[in-house]
């Protein structure tokens, strides 16, 4: 059966799917040899990551190689990929674009002070029980959520916050030097919408001229017209304290593991599933060749093709995440007989 399987991964093979109500999706087999610069690549550091995440993976495909896989020694790595995966390239019609999140620090204090006065707030349960909840505005200048003790920091800079929520976790530094360490613990339930797609539509800059820094800089320098943009994000996210990480362990992602600098990424679990190792081709600037393990997801990351890269913790990881917007390709790992089971006629 193999060389029968192997004559058709070097043929390439088609098929189409529905996932979900409206989205099609097409499924093409690889063979690992179309895989741009794969052998140039650290596998035993792709599979080190891989096995963070596989045990919590409930499919019987996933658990034997996860079993499989906690054996390999990191000069066996490669051949593990290749000999249990193949490469399924999956295509809903959108061209591919990744970009890149990262784990910010921000300073903050336990106690609001005259110059921490920025909330980050738990969930409320009123907001658990209605989906959606209260926008961002009435959120923040309604009064709800003052005295009840949600807060569970508060820092000194509302721009920092608000990109805060986008990444979705962070490390809070307080003034006598410890760090307490957020990540998402909800939201209001209203959809992500992009300040900085926003700001072009507005005529403000062009496209290819925002980034994060961008945004940043553009509220800052407009005091009265730059908070009123957030509010154009109706979208607001609670986080909770997520005590007994190390310093040197990544935040949670949706697999509420830690994630890992360049080698986890965000995906849409409606195309690409949770744990599963995902081979990035990234052009543009800076290219990126390198196995990934699809750990997290992201309320903006919609699509077969779309993907969130992880830089990192701190500023120097923020400047290279807000700087990407890329396009290039992305391939997923499937179990042997899950990718040929997407076939028409099975295997």
């Amino acid at each position: 059966m193999i060389p029968a399987l192997r004559s058709v991964l070097l043929a390439g093979a088609v098929m189409t799917l529905t996932h979900g109500a409206n989205a099609q999706a097409s499924h093409t087999i690889l063979d690992f040899n179309r895989l741009d610069s794969w052998a140039q690549d650290d596998h035993a550091e792709a599979l080190e990551v891989f096995v963070k995440t596989c045990p919590d993976l409930d499919d019987p495909d996933w658990r034997s190689l996860c079993a499989l896989a906690q054996q390999q020694s990191p000069e066996s790595a490669r051949a593990f990929f290749e000999l249990f995966f193949r490469p399924v390239l999956i295509e809903d019609g959108d061209p591919a674009l990744f970009t890149g999140y990262f784990e910010p620090e921000l300073d903050g204090a336990r106690q609001r002070t005259e110059r921490f006065r920025y909330p980050i707030h738990r969930m409320p349960p009123e907001a658990r029980a209605s989906n959606p909840w209260l926008p961002r505005r009435e959120i923040l200048t309604s009064g709800v959520m003052e005295g009840r003790g949600l807060e569970i920091a508060w820092v000194d800079d509302p721009v920092e916050l608000f990109f805060l929520q986008i990444q979705g976790s962070g490390r809070i530094r307080l003034p006598d030097g410890r760090r307490i360490r957020v990540g998402y613990g909800g939201a209001n339930g209203h959809p992500y919408r992009s300040i900085g797609v926003e700001l072009v539509r507005r005529g403000i800059f062009e496209a290819h001229q925002v980034s994060a820094e961008v945004i940043r800089n553009w509220v800052r320098r407009n005091p009265e017209a730059g908070p009123e943009l957030l509010f154009h994000n109706t979208s607001y996210v609670f986080f909770r304290e997520l005590p007994g990480l190390t310093a040197d362990e990544g935040p949670r992602g949706a697999m509420n593991r830690s994630v890992t600098t360049l080698r986890s990424v965000a995906v849409d679990p409606a195309f690409t599933p949770l744990g599963a190792p995902v081979w990035v081709e990234k052009d543009g600037r800076d290219p990126m060749r390198r196995l990934m393990i699809a750990q997290d997801t992201g309320s903006a990351i919609k699509g077969a093709q779309r993907a969130d890269i992880f830089f990192g913790t701190g500023d120097a990881a923020g400047q290279a995440a807000g700087q990407l917007r890329d396009p290039g390709r992305m391939v997923v790992l499937l179990p042997i007989q899950r990718a040929y089971a997407l076939l028409p006629d099975g295997f």
